[in-house]
């Protein structure tokens, strides 16, 4: 019979309470309230705005960025976690401030910023009059030029995530490991791999939901061209400030904003179902 771990201090009942009030008012009733704001719309009228070929593009920007940001951090942030934790070098504690840089700095900064580097970066500067190259159906350049924006901002959330498993990993495990033979690759894919797998995938999901609704940065290295570079929060944006059918118009805004995060959250509930699968296989 499965037994109630003892709790030294009393105040269950009270401390739920407390969460529950408190996610409700933050999270559970504003979503609610974006949901029944949407259903202002037909079926008809909702299905014609998720669906349409600029909101679709913005889609497929915003993902295919937020994806990619978070797939480049989360092979790059691996390194850079285990050379925080592995090694002892100069200026080691600057470079590990500089990493949470991204969560201090205003995204507009962070945006004027990128914006004016591309300008100076060979391939990666604007040109009026060049050839426009295409990728799912995307200027190819803006694609980039987000997804870069976008790894800066999702950096420190792989980082941060590895680096606690890291240090708390005893390195007498790949110690003992080698006396018995493995040899570096094997270590890593049976010891170490493993162990900062559920970190990883959360720091990866972090990541990728902080690029999918980044807004801020992004405006300053796309040109926002609508079906090409437009990302999905600047299509909101034009739906709230468009003078004509005001009401409508909000309403079609929730629609796409809706459904930006059924998306989203259907990508986080995979990764942490990840997460779970490997959690319960490691007991």
């Amino acid at each position: 019979m499965a037994s109630r771990s003892a709790n030294i201090l009393p105040g269950f009942s009270l401390s739920l309470g407390y969460a529950s009030l408190y996610m409700s008012l933050i999270v559970l009733i504003p979503l609610a309230g974006l949901g029944l704001k949407t259903t202002h719309l037909t079926w008809e009228q909702f299905y014609d705005t998720v669906t349409d070929p600029f909101v679709v593009s913005a889609y497929k920007l915003s993902f295919l960025a937020a994806a990619g940001a978070a797939l480049l951090n989360g092979v790059f942030g691996t390194i850079v976690a285990w050379t925080l934790v592995r090694y002892r070098f100069p200026g080691r504690k600057i470079f590990d401030a500089i990493i949470d840089l991204p969560f201090a700095m205003p995204t507009a900064v962070a945006g004027l910023t990128f914006g004016d580097l591309f300008s100076y970066v060979p391939g990666l500067q604007r040109d009026p009059s060049a050839e426009i190259w295409l990728v799912f159906g995307l200027d190819g350049l803006d694609l980039l030029r987000v997804t870069i924006m976008l790894t800066f901002v999702g950096l420190p959330y792989v980082i941060r995530s590895i680096q606690p498993i890291l240090q708390d990993w005893d390195i007498e495990n790949e110690q003992a490991a080698m006396s018995l033979g493995a040899g570096p690759f094997t270590i890593v894919r049976r010891l170490i791999a493993p162990e900062i797998w559920p970190a990883w995938i959360s720091g990866v999901a972090l990541a990728f939901a902080r690029g999918v609704g980044e807004y801020g940065s992004v405006i300053f290295v796309a040109s926002n061209i609508p079906g090409r570079s437009q990302i999905t929060p600047q299509i909101i944006i034009d739906f709230i400030y468009d003078p004509i059918d005001a009401d409508k118009k909000i309403a079609s805004a929730t629609a796409v904003a809706l459904v930006l995060l059924v998306a989203s959250l259907g990508v986080l509930l995979l990764l942490n179902g990840l997460d779970y699968l490997t959690r319960r296989n490691k007991i």
